[in-house]
Parts: structure tokens; C-alpha cells; sequence
């Protein structure tokens, strides 16, 4: 195994205890957005009552968002999105939100 390779499997600790997860929890969002949007729609219509008529919308959005962060197959998706995120930069370095900013809306 060369250098380059390997250099690539290393994870710094904020890699994987912080941007790692923040990308499965914004996937987790993503993939329960049925669940927030009803959870929303509740505390819209409840106000100040919120705590207590949406009881079960927030636990169904509780579990979604939870059985979404515990598993390892999303996780390693997001590891593999990051370290291609990286590996781009670290060649252009340009950060992947900028490069794709730059893409001109019509040709």
C-alpha cells in the first residue's frame, strides 16, 4: 500500500466525531422529513400546547432521527462522501460548496 492511500483511510478525530456526524444527521433530516414535517405542522397548530399534543409526532421523529443515526451502513456512506469531499479539495482547493457555486447557471 503506498502513502497516498493510506494517508486517505486516516481520520482525524473531529473527521470522525464531528463532521462525519453532522452529515449523518443532516442525511437523517433528510431521509425523516415526512416525520419533521408533521412534527411541525403539530407545533404549528398547538402553540404553547405543543409539549402535550404532539407527543406522538415528536417520538415518531425521535425514532426515525435516532434508528437513522445508529446505523453503520449511513455512516460509512458519509465517510466515504467525506473523504472524496477531501481528497477533492485537497487537489483543487476549492471546498465542494464554492466549486459547485462556480458552475455557471447557463451555457
Amino acid at each position: 500500500m503506498d502513502s497516498g492511500s493510506k494517508e486517505v483511510n486516516l481520520l482525524r478525530h473531529v473527521e470522525k466525531d464531528v463532521l462525519i456526524p453532522k452529515m449523518v444527521r443532516e442525511k437523517a433530516k433528510e431521509l425523516c422529513s415526512d416525520k419533521v414535517e408533521a412534527f411541525s405542522k403539530c407545533c404549528q397548530k398547538s402553540g404553547f400546547l405543543m409539549v402535550i399534543k404532539c407527543r406522538e409526532e415528536n417520538a415518531a421523529l425521535k425514532d426515525c432521527l435516532t434508528d437513522h443515526y445508529n446505523d453503520s451502513t449511513l455512516y460509512e456512506e458519509c465517510k466515504q462522501e467525506y473523504l472524496k469531499e477531501r481528497e477533492e479539495f485537497r487537489q483543487t482547493g476549492i471546498p465542494s460548496k464554492k466549486r459547485q457555486q462556480k458552475v455557471p447557471n447557463s451555457m
